[in-house]
C-alpha cells in the first residue's frame, strides 16, 4: 500500500489545476474547493504515509526512457527527508491555500490564482519525491515556471511583471551550473539515482559546486539573491508560499538530498556562501521600510543560516531549521497580509501604528512568529537555530560560529524595529486609524500557524531526519532544556544575542514616529536601504557585456548581414537585371544595330587577333 501512496500526494494538486484551468474559470468558489480540497487530501495520505512509511526507506517507480546506457526512471524516494518536506509543503501550504480565499476574494483573477496554486504545488512536491537528478531537474524547472506565473500574477502591473522575470532569469543562471554538474556526475559515475550515489573521485569539488549553483538560484544566496526581495510583487500568500516552505526550501532539500557528492572544499564554500548570505541580508533588512520586504530579507538571512549548516556537515540542522522556519515565517508573511489586508494594501510600517488593539488576533500571533524567529527560548526557532550554532562551535568554526551570533542579534534588532513600529505607538497615517481585523478564514491560519511555531522545536525532528545521516546520539535529557544542558554555549550566547538585539531595538523604536537610525549611522543607513546597490552594479554589468554584445550583433545583423550580404546582394543582382533589360528592348532598329556591332567584333576578333 505503501508504494501506491505517493502518487495521489503528487498528482491531486495537479488534476485541480487543469480542472480550473478547462472548466471552473468563471466559478470561484468551486475552483477554490478544487485547489483547496485538493492540497487538503494530500496532506491527509502525507500523514497516513508518515506515519505507516516505518524507518527503513523505499522507492516506487516505472521506467520512463532508456537511450542507450541511460536508464531513467519516474520514480518516489520517501525516507525521511521526504517524509518530513511532503508534511511541511501541504501541512503548511494547506494552511496558505485556505488563507488565500479570504485575501484573494473578489480578484478579478481568483480562479486563475487557484490554478496556479495547485500547479506549483504539485512542482514542489515533484522535487521532493523525485528518485533521480533527470525526474528532479524537470520539476525543479516546473517549480521555476509557476512561479513565475505567481510572482508576475498581478502582470498589469509593471513592477510585477519585471518582477517575475527578474525571478526566472536569475534563476536560469543557477540552472545551468546545476545541470551541468548533473551531466558530469552521469558521465562519471553512469548513474543518476539518489539511493546509490558515490563520490564522483577527484572531480568531487567541481561537481558538487556546479550542482550548488541550482541551491544558489532557488535559494537566493548571494551572489544570486537579488531576486527574492523583488519577488514580494505577487500576492502575499505567494510571498508566503515561495518564502517559507516551497521554493526557497527547494535548494536546501536539494543539498541535504545530494549530500553525499559534496567535498570538504566544496562544503566549505557552502558554509561561508551561507554565512555571508544571512549577514548581508540582515544588514539590508535593518533599513528597509516595506513590511513584505523586511520578512523577505529575513528570508534570506534564514536561508543563509540553512545553507551554512549543510556546509558545516549539519543536513540534519539545516532540515531542523527549514521545517521551523516554515512554521513562523509562513505565519509572519500571511500576518503582514492581514495588517495589508486591513489596512486597505499599505505596506510602509512609517505609516502604520498603534495596530495591537485593533488587530488582536494578527497582533498576538505575529509576536509569536516574531519571537519564534529571533530564537526566544522555548519557542521553535531557539532550538533549530541552537542547533546550528552548536554544529558550528563543536566543529571548530569558530568565526562562522560568531557571524552567526551576530546575525541572530541583528535578526531580534529589526524584527521588533517592526514590531514596534507597526503594531505599538502612535497611529501614524488615516490608514492605520481605520484598520480593521481581518476575517476568521484569514486569521484561523495564523493561529494554527503560531500554535506550530510555538511547540515545533520539540517534536524530535532533528533526530528523526539524523537518522538518515547516520546520527546516533541521543540524549535521555528533557527536550526543553536539552540544549542548555549539551551545548550550553551556543544556547547562551544565542540567548544574549535576543537580549542584545532586543534592548536596542526598544530604546530606538519603542516610541518612534520616524526612523533615528539613518541621523546615526548616515552614509551607511544609505548603503543599507539601497541593498549595497547590487542591483545597480548588476545592471552595470549587464550593459558592459550583454548590452554590448547586443549591440555588437545589431551591427553586424543591419551592415554586414542584411547590408552587404543581403541587399548588396539583391542591389547587384538588380544592376545585373537592368543592364541585361536593356538588350530585351523589343526595338528592331536596336536589335539590326547590337547585330550589326556583334558582327564587327567578331571580325575583328577573327582578323587581327
Amino acid at each position: 500500500m505503501n508504494d501506491a501512496l505517493p502518487w495521489p500526494i503528487l498528482f491531486l494538486p495537479l488534476i485541480a489545476a487543469v480542472l480550473i484551468t478547462l472548466f471552473t474559470q468563471k466559478r470561484n468558489g468551486l475552483s477554490a474547493a478544487l485547489s483547496v480540497g485538493a492540497i487538503a487530501i494530500s496532506f491527509v495520505i502525507s500523514v497516513i504515509l508518515f506515519v505507516n512509511a516505518g524507518e527503513a526507506a523505499f522507492e516506487s517507480k516505472i521506467n520512463w526512457l532508456t537511450v542507450g546506457a541511460l536508464n531513467i526512471d519516474f520514480g518516489m524516494r520517501i525516507d525521511s527527508l521526504s517524509l518530513l518536506m511532503l508534511l511541511i509543503v501541504t501541512g503548511v501550504g494547506s494552511m496558505i491555500h485556505i488563507y488565500s480565499v479570504g485575501y484573494m476574494h473578489g480578484d478579478p483573477s481568483f480562479s486563475r490564482f487557484f490554478a496556479c496554486l495547485s500547479f506549483f504545488t504539485f512542482s514542489m512536491l515533484g522535487v521532493v519525491l523525485s528518485n533521480n537528478f533527470f525526474e528532479m531537474f524537470i520539476f525543479w524547472e516546473l517549480v521555476g515556471v509557476s512561479s513565475y506565473m505567481l510572482i508576475g500574477f498581478w502582470y498589469q502591473k509593471s513592477s510585477a511583471a519585471n518582477a517575475a522575470k527578474k525571478a526566472f532569469l536569475t534563476n536560469r543562471l543557477g540552472d545551468f551550473g546545476f545541470l551541468l554538474g548533473i551531466i558530469m556526475l552521469w558521465s562519471i559515475t553512469g548513474g543518476l539515482g539518489f539511493a546509490t550515489l558515490p563520490k564522483p573521485g577527484t572531480t568531487a569539488t567541481v561537481v558538487g559546486l556546479l550542482i550548488f549553483c541550482g541551491a544558489v538560484g532557488k535559494s537566493a544566496q548571494f551572489p544570486l539573491h537579488v531576486w527574492l526581495p523583488d519577488a514580494m510583487e505577487g500576492p502575499t500568500p505567494v510571498s508566503a508560499l515561495i518564502h517559507a516552505a516551497t521554493m526557497v526550501a527547494a535548494g536546501v532539500f536539494m543539498l541535504c538530498r545530494v549530500f553525499d557528492v559534496f567535498s570538504l572544499d566544496a562544503l566549505t564554500v557552502i558554509a561561508w556562501t551561507g554565512g555571508v548570505t544571512a549577514l548581508m541580508a540582515a544588514l539590508i533588512a535593518v533599513q528597509q521600510n516595506d513590511i513584505k520586504r523586511i520578512l523577505a530579507y529575513s528570508t534570506l538571512s534564514q536561508l543563509g543560516y540553512m545553507v551554512m549548516a549543510v556546509g558545516l556537515g549539519g543536513p540534519p540542522q539545516a532540515m531542523f531549521h527549514l521545517t521551523t522556519h516554515a512554521f513562523f515565517k509562513a505565519l509572519l508573511f500571511l500576518a503582514a497580509g492581514s495588517v495589508i489586508h486591513g489596512l486597505t494594501n499599505e505596506q510602509d510600517i512609517w505609516k502604520m501604528g498603534a495596530l495591537k488593539k485593533k488587530m488582536p488576533v494578527t497582533f498576538w500571533t505575529f509576536l509569536a512568529g516574531t519571537l519564534a524567529l529571533c530564537g526566544v527560548w522555548p519557542l521553535s526557532g531557539f532550538y533549530s537555530k541552537d542547533s546550528i550554532l552548536a554544529e558550528a562551535f563543536k566543529s571548530g568554526h569558530l568565526a562562522l560560529f560568531g557571524l552567526g551570533v551576530v546575525v541572530a542579534i541583528l535578526t531580534t534588532f529589526y524584527m521588533f524595529r517592526l514590531f514596534f513600529v507597526v503594531f505599538l505607538g502612535k497611529e501614524k497615517s488615516q490608514a492605520a486609524g481605520h484598520a480593521h481585523e481581518s476575517p476568521k478564514v484569514m486569521t484561523l491560519p495564523l493561529v494554527v500557524l503560531a500554535l506550530m511555531s510555538c511547540v515545533g522545536g520539540l517534536i524530535g525532528i532533528e533526530p528523526f531526519v539524523g537518522k538518515q545521516f547516520g546520527m546516533t546520539e541521543s540524549h535521555e535529557t528533557l527536550a526543553i532544556i536539552a540544549p542548555f544542558v549539551h551545548a550550553p554555549v551556543a544556547a547562551f550566547a544565542g540567548l544574549a544575542a535576543v537580549m542584545v538585539g532586543f534592548l536596542a531595538a526598544m530604546s530606538l523604536y519603542a516610541k518612534a514616529q520616524t526612523d533615528p537610525l539613518p541621523a546615526k549611522l548616515q552614509g551607511l543607513a544609505i548603503l543599507l536601504r539601497d541593498k549595497f546597490y547590487f542591483d545597480e552594479l548588476y545592471a552595470r554589468i549587464i550593459a558592459l557585456t550583454q548590452d554590448a554584445l547586443a549591440s555588437v550583433a545589431d551591427f553586424l545583423d543591419r551592415w554586414i548581414i542584411g547590408g552587404l550580404m543581403v541587399r548588396g546582394t539583391q542591389g547587384t543582382t538588380e544592376l545585373v537585371g537592368r543592364a541585361v533589360r536593356f538588350v530585351q528592348s523589343g526595338n528592331l532598329q536596336f536589335y539590326a544595330f547590337s547585330f550589326a556591332a556583334g558582327v564587327a567584333v567578331v571580325l575583328y576578333l577573327v582578323l587581327y587577333r
